[in-house]
């Protein structure tokens, strides 16, 4: 693997983990509220779940 096809697969990583290091926990109260704040049709089915599980029916 050349050097500049490892350093673009370090950096992608590094993008990848540093954008779920950002994201609320599931269940919490950032979690809720983002959820509340984003279009229902753009929930996956997991999310719906969650959702009604952790922000519904405390």
């Amino acid at each position: 693997m050349s050097l500049s096809k490892f350093s673009a697969a370090s950096l992608a990583l590094v993008f990848a983990l540093g954008l779920s290091a950002c994201a609320p926990e599931v269940g919490s109260e950032a979690w809720c509220k983002q959820m509340s704040d984003k279009p229902s049709g753009d929930w996956s089915t997991n999310e719906a779940t969650d959702y009604a599980k952790h922000c519904v029916f405390k």
